[in-house]
């Protein structure tokens, strides 16, 4: 297997929750036909610190700006590809993701929320319960959004 030796990228991502209590979600442009749902997540540029690299990301494929940081979680989160995207995701220089998730509340007004970025990378999106978010992401992420999940209870209840 050569894609154990690849490396893990670095990475972010953002857990929205809005005043409903529910969390924001959107749907892949590269994968517009299928009906899985990802919470907006990127890689961190060398020497950004992680915080600077969840509001860029956010910015980038949300334009969200008004977030108050409620948690920045302990743990890292890893996940592998499956082998058949190995080597086509990423410029094939990585293996899967090591991630840094933050729990941010969206104090802004629904406007500010605009997936048509420069970059875009969500063709739809929406606020889901927090119940169903590993049921709407790709398998691979699933026991991510699962610590996620387990993350969030304070938050939501």
């Amino acid at each position: 297997m050569m894609g154990k030796k690849l490396p893990l990228r670095v990475g972010v991502g953002a857990v929205v929750i809005n005043k409903d209590k529910k969390i924001f979600v959107g749907k892949r442009k590269d994968h517009p036909n299928t009906d899985n749902w990802q919470m907006p997540q990127g890689g961190v540029n060398e020497n950004e610190e992680l915080l600077a690299a969840l509001k860029r990301e956010l910015l980038e494929e949300t334009s969200i700006k008004s977030i108050k940081i409620l948690k920045e979680l302990d743990e890292w989160t890893e996940y592998e590809l499956p082998n058949y995207l190995i080597g086509k995701i990423w410029k094939g220089k990585y293996r899967g993701q090591k991630q840094k998730w933050f729990i941010v509340r969206f104090i802004g007004n629904e406007n500010e929320i605009n997936i048509k970025t420069k970059h875009p990378e969500f063709i739809e999106w929406k606020w889901i319960d927090y119940n169903i978010l590993p049921e709407v992401i790709v398998d691979f992420k699933k026991e991510v959004y699962e610590k996620l999940k387990i993350e969030l209870n304070q938050f939501i209840n």
